[in-house]
């Protein structure tokens, strides 16, 4: 006679199992950090060969290495329950950005400090705790594969930092079970926002040639950096544009904004509902006394839900073509995206993170951008929880211990209750 399998008391013993599980889980990050993976260079072949380690003690898992170009090396590991059913992605990114050991770093940046409740590392938020913490619910869910039905998939990318065309993006071209009917992403942001959606972006680069002539003598020349200026006054322009964003994009904003903003700075709410235009870097000119002939600005421009980079596209040739010796070329583009704040996966987080935290998570977008957008683009509902990123891309960056066990609570929850659900 078959015994029937209590949900409950699985889903109960998960939970106990997540807390008895602290120290694998510490341990599984501090290897994680160990492990240089800056990018640029884009070298992921060591830390793939740890998580590949680590991840094959489960038993049955169907473990593949993709490089699509020598060194960058992403993990696609598979799990499938005795039952078919539905597929959850658990994505994350094995890269970081570059150590910076010229910083000042007071701790060793690949040592995985363990002080005061904190682990300290490069790449410790963004995002090898994370990854630690999807690694740990793939674990415990195979280990009770009998009571939920379907697949578990971890699709770890060797390149993100890069805006991921070669980790996230190929893995979703190239092999059909990185995909699924969910994507949980561990990236970075707070146990106390769950993010659905984030804004686009658009990198320029405006270029602007001018006459030779003495400073004394301008009017024998003409002035490249004044052309530059004018184009990128134009470019500034970019921010008044009007937003069409579905109302519950904007609901969400404004709801969030008590929490997220005291997070993350007040003012996010305004910066998620607009085109923000950040000139990043501005060249020109050898000497005060001549007239400079040459001069280029590379500016970083994000899309709020609501605004196309075509609508850019359309305004800068609008505004900037006719500018005499001025030309402009996008240097790398990608369209805001989002998952409906009602869809299942977003709720079931959110309730989840509630439960784990003991208060309910504000539900929000997100500023910068992540490998989430690449399944929004493949159809993919998606939501990001991650940790909070102390320090992240400067010295003695870390994050909060106790963060960790919440982030791989809610991933191992979320997902069983994902793959359990008939709806």
């Amino acid at each position: 006679m078959k015994l029937m399998i209590d949900s409950r008391q699985v889903r109960d013993r998960l939970a106990r199992k997540v807390d008895e599980s602290l120290p694998r889980l510490i341990d599984t990050t501090q290897k994680l950090v160990a492990i240089a993976s800056p990018n640029p260079p884009s070298d992921t072949v060591e830390i793939a060969k740890v998580v590949q380690t680590i991840l094959s003690s489960i038993p049955d898992i169907e473990i593949q290495c993709v490089e699509p170009e020598p060194r960058v090396v992403s993990i696609v590991a598979r799990i499938r329950a005795a039952k078919s059913g539905r597929r959850l992605i658990f994505n994350g990114h094995l890269d970081t950005f570059p150590i910076g050991e010229h910083l000042g770093w007071t701790v060793p940046p690949l040592g995985g400090l363990l002080r005061d409740g904190r682990m300290y590392g490069r790449g410790v938020s963004d995002m090898k705790a994370g990854v630690a913490s999807s690694i740990l619910a793939a674990v415990l869910l195979a280990e009770h594969r009998e009571a939920w039905s379907g697949e578990v998939v971890l699709t770890l990318a060797g390149d993100e930092e890069n805006m991921g065309s070669l980790g996230t993006g190929y893995m979703l071209e190239h092999i059909s079970h990185a995909s699924g009917d969910a994507n949980i992403c561990g990236d970075v942001g707070s146990p106390s926002v769950v993010r659905f959606g984030e804004k686009g972006l658009y990198w320029i680069e405006i270029e602007a040639v001018g006459a030779p002539a003495h400073g004394a003598h301008v009017h024998k020349g003409v002035n490249a950096i004044d052309r530059l200026r004018q184009a990128l006054d134009q470019v500034k322009l970019l921010e008044t544009l009007p937003v069409r964003a579905p109302q519950v994009v904007g609901d969400a904003i404004r709801h969030a904004a008590p929490i997220s903003e005291a997070l993350s700075g007040h003012g996010e709410a305004d910066v998620l509902g607009r085109v923000t235009v950040n000139i990043g870097t501005i060249e020109g000119g050898t000497s005060p006394n001549l007239v400079p002939t040459h001069a280029i600005a590379r500016a970083d421009i994000r899309l709020p839900v609501g605004v196309r980079t075509a609508d850019l596209d359309a305004k800068l040739d609008e505004w900037i073509s006719p500018i005499e010796g001025v030309t402009w070329r996008v240097i790398r583009r990608f369209e805001p995206s989002f998952t409906d704040p009602s869809h299942e996966i977003v709720r079931r987080v959110t309730d989840i993170a509630e439960e784990v935290l003991g208060k309910r998570p504000a539900v929000n977008m997100r500023v910068g951008g992540s490998d989430s957008r690449w399944y929004r683009m493949h159809h993919v509902p998606t939501v990001v929880f991650g940790l909070t990123p102390h320090n992240m891309g400067g010295p003695d960056e870390y994050v909060a211990i106790d963060e960790i066990r919440c982030v791989a609570k809610v991933h191992t929850l979320a997902a069983f209750d994902f793959l359990t659900s008939r709806t």
